[in-house]
């Protein structure tokens, strides 16, 4: 399928998804909200690769969120009431289009190089990973022209990097540098420019698609629920999973591998019902 914003290939069992506007900067036009759900979506729920990698092409990863979202949202509105229903509506679907990378069954890895502005800081607070190249930049944009950042980073950046980090940089709307980001944590790895950053990263996620991928959804979900919940409701959701989930095959796999010295093979998940 052809896309208006994005250029997807799946090799190897890693889907690697690139946004492919880099003469605008790859900003993130109306027509980004839905595709980028539903291309990661429809990966996932198709059972279409294990892994999925977000990478960008030209000078920057994404300028961030294009005006024409935001279209005849002004003051001058007749209808005050209806109009701010229509803002919290839209703000709901913009937040579902990063939300789907975090409820995705298979991990999502980001490879920023230069400018990550704005709601690409959304996007890549909601992914399992990132990686970023020398020359790239971290900025929450929205401070800077007067609004509140509402799709993501408000909520996940600090539970990433240290919260007093998180709430300078979304006060300041200050520049964080790619070394800056890795001593914080908000990358895993820096490398020397884009193409290393994409042989990196791609790297990363084939080993990552080698894994079984039932342990690796179990794994990714419950990370994502001990984030947000107390440790003794995260064990309990987590022994929980494994009484329904739990697959010895996969197991006996890997030491019959390791036994025998190859790589071991792993069924890949079933398709959602209705996925492609």
């Amino acid at each position: 399928m052809a896309y208006r914003c994005f250029d997807v290939d799946i090799l190897d069992k890693v889907a690697h998804v690139r946004l492919s506007r880099p003469d605008e900067l790859n900003t993130m036009v109306p027509e980004f909200w839905s595709e980028l759900p539903e291309i990661v979506t429809g990966i996932s729920d198709g059972a279409r690769a294990r892994v999925v990698v977000i990478s960008s092409s030209g000078r920057h990863f994404s300028a961030g969120m294009d005006l024409a979202v935001f279209a005849g949202e002004t003051d001058t509105d007749a209808e005050l009431g209806r109009r701010r229903a229509k803002l919290r509506s839209t703000a709901k679907k913009l937040q579902w289009s990063f939300t789907a990378l975090e409820k995705a069954r298979v991990p999502v890895l980001t490879a920023v190089q230069g400018g990550c502005i704005g709601g690409a800081v959304d996007l890549v607070t909601a992914a399992d990973l990132r990686y970023a190249s020398a020359d790239a930049f971290f900025c929450v944009q929205e401070i800077n022209i007067g609004m509140t950042a509402d799709v993501g980073t408000l909520q996940r950046l600090g539970k990433v990097i240290p919260e007093g980090v998180a709430r300078e940089l979304a006060y300041t709307g200050r520049r964080m540098t790619a070394q800056r980001a890795y001593e914080v944590g908000l990358v895993q790895e820096v490398y020397a420019d884009h193409d290393s950053l994409l042989a990196g990263v791609l790297e990363t996620a084939r080993e990552i698609a080698g894994k079984s991928p039932l342990a690796i959804w179990g794994t990714k979900v419950a990370m994502n629920y001990a984030r947000d919940h107390a440790v003794d409701d995260a064990l309990d959701q987590i022994a929980t999973w494994q009484s329904g989930m739990f697959q010895p095959g996969d197991m006996v796999e890997s030491f019959s591998a390791k036994a025998e010295k190859r790589e071991p093979v792993y069924p890949d998940l079933l398709p959602e019902p209705g996925g492609l």
